[in-house]
């Protein structure tokens, strides 16, 4: 993203977003593409199997006699309008660019290029760990071949240097999560009956290359999540290429105008969710409604707090608010310790900057009301000083978030 910034020259804390999005956007196109290219490779005259050779590629033209044209149409369009897809074709996060990488994994796979399919796949694997779960899924098209075991070694093999060092993150990065709801089971639930449903009939090479991509991925990190409360349903957005190959097969043999009327009908729903996906009401919170809402209640000395820490993300994009107040839980900043959020003092060090006599207010940044409180020592000695030695003068609900104002007693405005 830094060599994007400078390219398009846009500061990252500039209005004009459209260049942090911009991969996700090309990202989501080639992995759709990707989609149909497995999708045509798989219901073309030649099977998908590897070892069977052919050359049809996602070039090869296609046309209304075409059957393996329509089911690749078909597939890319499905993957392209399903909800979760076009939500992270909006964010400057990872997640497209590693569907589209684990997508073309498995082109290469099924074509048999496996030195291309090992660095593939590594791509995906270093942009998001979690990706690796692929491998088991495409255990299953591989049928067992060396040049797919040697191509998976190599991917293990160069995943665990990243792996060993990021497992000393692992709390600090994924210590929110908690085991899996029953939300995120009724969600797998509708996947994996979707998934099953749409794979009958289908070709037998296409759905053993789908089904095990749509269920493995999700279903392995949530039997992981038991026990290390790892699952988060974008961490594994690339199985929804599975669901799209097999709606693409189901819908090339459609025939009848009513079946088409209730797609249709179904459509209609999907555009009023794919609106909603672009309005600040989508998204768990809005920053800049935040930073908005720190800046009007501002003044010159006045301190702010995050409760948690990790919600200094929300001023951090926003210098103009964040920089004419005083962070006095903040050891070191985040440029300084290369880290998201920074480093913060110890608990006795927070205890003793809010009793400081110079400091009159504090804006404080909360999570909604509801949420579960952060356990750590840290954050139980902001709320503790803050409730005792302070008086809460107003709360302004945004987006995603509370900004509150305290004051020493008896002098709120």
């Amino acid at each position: 993203m830094h060599a994007v910034f400078t390219a398009t020259g846009t500061a990252p804390s500039d209005p004009a977003l459209w260049p942090l999005r911009l991969p996700s956007v090309a990202a989501t196109a080639l992995a759709a593409a990707g989609v149909a290219a497995v999708a045509h490779r798989l219901a073309g005259p030649r099977s998908g199997r590897p070892g069977a050779g052919g050359s049809g590629g996602p070039g090869v033209a296609t046309g209304p006699d075409d059957p393996a044209g329509r089911v690749a149409l078909f597939a890319g369009v499905a993957y392209a309008l399903l909800p979760p897809v076009q939500m992270y074709a909006q964010e400057g996060r990872s997640y497209a660019l590693v569907a589209a990488a684990v997508v073309w994994a498995t082109y290469l796979m099924l074509r048999e290029r496996w030195v291309a399919y090992a660095v593939v796949l590594v791509l995906a694997c270093w942009l998001h760990e979690f990706a690796v779960l692929a491998l088991p899924a495409h255990a299953f098209a591989a049928r067992r071949s060396r040049g797919w075991r040697l191509a998976a070694g190599a991917v293990v093999a160069a995943l665990l240097p990243l792996a060993l060092v990021s497992a000393r993150q692992a709390q600090q990065q994924l210590g929110w999560l908690g085991r899996p709801t029953w939300q995120d089971w009724a969600a797998y639930g509708v996947l994996a009956t979707a998934s099953l449903l749409l794979a009958r009939g289908a070709a037998r090479e296409l759905v053993r290359v789908a089904l095990p991509l749509a269920l493995l991925p999700p279903g392995l990190l949530l039997a992981v999540s038991l026990v290390h409360p790892w699952y988060v349903d974008r961490y594994v957005l690339y199985a929804l290429a599975g669901l799209a190959l097999l709606a693409g097969a189901r819908l090339a043999t459609v025939r009848g105008w009513w079946v088409w009327a209730l797609v249709g009908v179904l459509l209609v729903p999907l555009g009023f969710w794919s609106a909603w996906l672009r309005t600040p009401e989508s998204r768990k919170d809005d920053a800049r409604a935040v930073a908005a809402a720190v800046s009007a209640l501002a003044r010159p000395g006045d301190a702010v707090l995050f409760l948690p820490s990790r919600r200094r993300e929300w001023l951090l994009s926003s210098p103009q608010a964040y920089g004419s107040l005083r962070d006095l839980a903040l050891f070191r900043t985040p440029a300084a310790s290369r880290s998201l959020q920074g480093v913060e003092r110890t608990p006795e060090e927070i205890q003793a900057a809010l009793l400081d006599p110079h400091v009159d207010r504090v804006i404080a940044l909360l999570d909604p009301a509801g949420q579960p409180l952060d356990g750590y020592p840290a954050e139980a000695v902001k709320r503790q000083t803050l409730v005792s030695h302070f008086d809460l003068c107003t709360v302004t609900p945004v987006r995603g978030a509370r900004v509150a104002l305290f004051a020493r007693p008896g002098t709120c405005p």
